[in-house]
């Protein structure tokens, strides 16, 4: 079957053409730009191709205008549809649905239990029990916005550019503040893979995937194996073919 996947993220909206688990074209916008018009330049001839459309969205005011383009054919991702695993949480309506479909990509593409650790504008952390159901995670400042907050809130530290494993002795403020970044936030996000792994009865099981912008930088530092960029869009994916 011929799919479009779409994954709204706060900052940027991804969306792949896929037939069966094949992705086949990308194309993107940012989901500030998010309209009627500008999701038709974006996709062309995509709608008139796809059988399917799957969306998860972190932004709800933006999926009107999906619902505009697609109608009938759009599917909203939520704890409301079959996900191919089951939801241990008080009140399922309040997880993200980006969460759910990094769940469930994780649950069908390496078992459970495990940890999904997803880089994006926030980082969130997902934990999948070992009886296969979503049971809670962790939000936390993403390193981009870390790193923005830092130069907007004073008046002498630019921007830097992020960079894998930096020198941890700066020889000058941007220096200094790339080593701050990458070994700071790499021992935030491993102190907090610490304390999830310690709820778990068999810590050495649990599989840990990273996924998002920024995970290709941090995610073998933290114990990490894998690092999937498309994780999410495969759980859109695997998420489309129980509807």
């Amino acid at each position: 079957m011929k799919r479009i996947l779409i994954d709204v993220g706060n900052t940027l909206t991804k969306l792949v053409f896929a037939e069966g688990a094949q992705l086949l074209e990308r194309r993107q916008l940012a989901t500030a730009e998010i309209s009627r018009e500008t999701i038709l330049e974006v996709i062309g001839d995509w709608k008139d191709r796809a059988e399917q459309v799957v969306l998860c969205s972190v932004v709800p005011r933006r999926n009107a205008a999906f619902q505009d383009v697609f109608g009938e054919t759009l599917i909203i991702v939520s704890c409301h549809i079959p996900l191919g695993i089951g939801i241990d949480y008080p009140e399922p309506e309040t997880i993200g649905a980006d969460r759910l479909a990094n769940a469930a990509a994780l649950a069908k593409l390496h078992g459970q239990p495990g940890i999904v650790v997803d880089f994006g504008t926030a980082v969130t952390f997902d934990v999948l029990s070992a009886e296969g159901n979503y049971c809670g995670g962790v939000l936390a400042p993403g390193v981009e916005m870390m790193n923005d907050y830092m130069s907007e809130r004073t008046a002498l530290l630019p921007r830097v550019e992020l960079i894998k494993d930096p020198s941890p002795l700066g020889r000058s403020t941007e220096e200094a503040m790339q080593a701050g970044a990458y070994y700071g936030y790499a021992g935030m996000v491993r102190r907090i893979l610490d304390e999830l792994l310690a709820t778990f009865a068999q810590p050495d099981e649990v599989t840990i995937v990273a996924t998002g912008g920024a995970g290709e930088l941090f995610y073998d530092t933290l114990g990490a194996k894998l690092y999937e960029p498309d994780l999410t869009i495969q759980g859109l994916r695997l998420i489309a073919e129980l509807q």
